[in-house]
């Protein structure tokens, strides 16, 4: 969830050895993963407490639901939704009347600037199993465009007034999951996830839309893949079904191939640091380490580790030399030795509800979204430590990830948007 619900993203700090996907200040946060792709902020200042009457700044209802995470430019709030059919706690309607919408909010106060209503392309979906809708794919931007992506209906850019500027179809199927995988940027391509609508991977120009490459064979494959620098060179990170890609982003060729041993679809988004990329995923659970540059059948040259823990749902962070991650249906949180693989923690946190969305860090705190509300925040340290348990209060489901920019985190339940910050 992006993201809610299926989802990542990567873009560049040198240090660590990323690929700068969108340029844009230390207090913007452009894409589902943040404008490094790290889910991590560097900023100082970020609540670790807050309540429905405690540290809340705003908080806006949306013209629809969905689980898309929102994004931050500037001044403004982008954030998809949809309305008019199969909504939560609602009568189901008629599929005519369905509606997708990209909303732009006042980054200050809430307020809704502007709304673009969309047609879907029908028939949809007519069930979302775990009802995160038709609007779960978090959008992207750059200086002057947003750009969002609603599965069968195709990928929409605008301006940030809210001028839409092009449309461009990338399949037409359908899965009872619903889509999810989140958009990123690479120079003037805009890369698109399009597993689920005709598995496969685009690269669409940014400026018009049209197609400049695609990869075949992208199959149970719901997560936002990962742009990384290796040399002078980046490659794009892709785990799908039983093994994981590597993709020139220029090109659309296939650098390399690992083999995963995780035979089930792949929802987590990797992340990369330092010239190694990290996977966790499937129903059956699994995680591996690969180190990138390598050309062909990497399995047996460049496959450093590989676990039989993981999670179905929600992405991984790194820090300080360990992978961090909650499981989504069991409230265990892990800590993993990302030199070796080995476990170095896994902690039930009581009464923890699932955890779709994917946390974020800053200040060596990781904020983990539950679907029911709550908020657990975790230190980011090799020793297991709950320091603070927060809910807003208002009734919804959270399969959205947190925002992080300008010492505010930003929450999405399916029907609201919050700000966070210290009064």
């Amino acid at each position: 969830m992006k993201m809610a619900f299926r989802v990542l993203v990567f873009y560049a700090l040198i240090h660590t050895n990323h690929f700068t996907l969108a340029q844009g200040a230390a207090s913007d946060w452009r894409t589902f993963r943040g404008n490094n792709g790290t889910a991590t902020s560097t900023e100082k200042g970020f609540p670790s407490k807050w309540s429905s009457t405690e540290n809340i700044l705003w908080k806006t209802e949306l013209p629809g639901a969905g689980s898309s995470t929102p994004i931050i430019v500037g001044q403004k709030v982008f954030v998809t939704c949809y309305s008019g059919y199969n909504m939560p706690n609602q009568a189901r309607g008629k599929q005519e009347d369905l509606k997708m919408h990209l909303v732009c909010l006042d980054r200050s106060s809430g307020k809704i600037l502007w709304k673009q209503d969309l047609t879907p392309k029908l028939p949809e979906q007519e069930n979302i199993r775990d009802g995160h809708g038709y609007a779960s794919s978090s959008p992207v931007a750059d200086d002057t465009h947003v750009f969002a992506f609603f599965g069968k209906s195709g990928v929409y850019a605008f301006d940030h007034a809210g001028k839409k500027l092009w449309q461009a179809d990338v399949g037409d199927k359908l899965s009872g999951w619903g889509s999810a995988a989140s958009l990123l940027l690479f120079d003037d391509y805009l890369i698109v996830n399009a597993s689920v609508e005709s598995e496969r991977l685009y690269a669409l120009d940014k400026k018009t839309g049209k197609e400049v490459w695609h990869v075949n064979g992208i199959r149970e494959a719901w997560n936002t893949p990962v742009l990384a620098r290796v040399g002078d060179s980046t490659e794009l990170v892709v785990p799908i079904l039983g093994k994981i890609l590597g993709i020139d982003p220029k090109t659309g060729k296939e650098l390399w191939s690992c083999t995963s041993e995780i035979q089930s679809y792949m929802v987590p988004s990797p992340v990369v640091n330092e010239g190694i990329v990290y996977i966790i995923g499937g129903r059956t659970n699994g995680g591996l380490a690969i180190k990138l540059g390598g050309r062909g059948d990497v399995t047996k040259t460049h496959r450093l580790w590989t676990i039989k823990k993981g999670g179905n749902v929600s992405s991984p962070i790194y820090h300080d030399g360990y992978l961090y991650w909650m499981h989504d249906n069991t409230g265990v949180a892990y800590c993993v030795d990302a030199k070796t693989g080995n476990i170095v923690y896994e902690e039930r946190i009581p009464r923890a509800d699932q955890v779709y969305g994917s946390p974020v860090l800053a200040e060596g705190k990781i904020y983990y979204p539950a679907r029911n509300g709550t908020t657990y925040v975790v230190a980011a340290k090799p020793k297991f430590e709950l320091l603070e348990t927060n809910s807003w209060g208002e009734r919804g489901t959270y399969n959205a990830s947190p925002a992080l920019a300008g010492k505010h985190i930003f929450l999405r339940t399916d029907r609201f948007v919050c700000c966070v910050g210290n009064k």
